[in-house]
């Protein structure tokens, strides 16, 4: 697998999983750094044309 230019660095793209789910895949760089693991709970919300991605806890 190529590396990625550094300017696309955190462009990904969304995966069909299943027959009615899509997934995107975050940069591990901000999952260390929230201190987020494996099947923790999130929550989702739209704001404009944005999706906003938040602790479920907190």
């Amino acid at each position: 697998m190529a590396r990625q230019r550094l300017d696309q660095k955190n462009i990904r793209k969304i995966i069909k999983v299943g027959k009615q789910s899509l997934s995107v895949t975050l940069p591990i760089e901000y999952v260390r750094d929230l201190k987020w693991r494996e099947k923790q709970k999130v929550v989702v919300t739209k704001r404009g044309k944005s999706l906003i991605i938040k602790d479920w806890h907190k």
